[in-house]
């Protein structure tokens, strides 16, 4: 029996030296590090190509915290990848349709900013840093002392819109002078900024059905109301219930101190964004949409 295990025991110990498998003994001290992973058993610690960045640890994340935290808000939670058809959409030889919201059932609103009068710096390093998208409507008449300053908003991504050349009351101008005013204001954009706008908001609010004839010879898609509308520290909504709902339209201005009461464009936009997340949506981009 002694023979027969002590060959046993030489046979096994000769075939772990021709295959070069040794025993695992335990190491003597700690070692500062494990030794690297085979490719036969990886560790979770790395990240993975699937795995979002703020997991991961990726280098953004963090970042995108800092920028959220320097104006006092939190970082949105990212939007539904856009539909693959755009759930309003101008059909051929129909108006042009006239929107207040999206149709849509996710948590999701779309911001709008009209005129163009306050040109705030700031505003333009606060989009740069929290990367909110939002759709500028401008007047030529408020935006024309300073043109480049919608640039870097531009730049960023935003979208430019069309509010007319001189904000009048549309309905009380003559089918001509309504185009006059809608044509116009599509030719400067597209001269200043690069791209004629699809996307059109009459001043005040106030359109009528020459206004829609005028605006679809002017190549506007749909002209864009609003549900919801940025005072200085809170909003007013159009429904009773005074709570934002899913596809939303919400409107602000280019406001600064002298209409704020004492409050900035940025502390505005703030207070704005901070409501929207206070009811649990998120912001999205309204030209995916429409």
């Amino acid at each position: 029996m002694k023979k027969t295990i002590a060959l046993w025991a030489a046979l096994t110990a000769a075939a772990l030296l021709v295959t070069g498998c040794t025993a695992e003994r335990p190491p003597a001290a700690p070692v500062p590090a494990p030794a690297p992973p085979t490719s036969s058993a990886p560790t979770s610690s790395a990240p993975t190509p699937s795995r979002p960045a703020a997991e991961s640890g990726a280098p953004g994340a963090p970042a995108e915290a800092a920028a959220y935290r320097k104006w006092g808000l939190k970082p949105f939670a990212a939007p539904p990848a856009p539909p693959a058809v755009k759930p309003v959409v101008r059909k051929p030889g129909q108006p042009v349709p006239v929107i207040s919201d999206i149709p849509t059932d996710e948590k999701i609103v779309f911001l709008t900013i009209d005129d163009g009068a306050e040109k705030d710096p700031g505003f333009v390093t606060m989009m740069k840093e929290l990367k909110v998208p939002f759709t500028m409507f401008l007047t030529d008449s408020a935006i024309r002392t300073d043109y480049a300053y919608f640039s870097p908003l531009v730049a960023q991504g935003h979208g430019v819109a069309n509010h007319t050349l001189t904000h009048p009351n549309l309905r009380t101008l003559s089918p001509e002078a309504q185009r006059r005013e809608i044509c116009g204001q599509q030719e400067k954009l597209k001269e200043r900024y690069g791209t004629a706008p699809r996307l059109f908001r009459p001043p005040y609010g106030n359109w009528n059905e020459a206004t829609r004839t005028a605006a679809g010879t002017c190549g506007v898609d749909a002209i864009v109301l609003w549900r919801e509308s940025m005072q200085i520290r809170d909003m007013q909504y159009q429904r009773g219930d005074r709570k934002l709902h899913p596809g939303d339209i919400v409107l602000a201005h280019f406001r600064g101190p002298s209409e704020l009461k004492g409050r900035t464009m940025t502390e505005m936009t703030a207070t704005m964004l901070r409501r929207i997340q206070e009811q649990g949506f998120t912001v999205a981009r309204l030209e995916d949409y429409v």
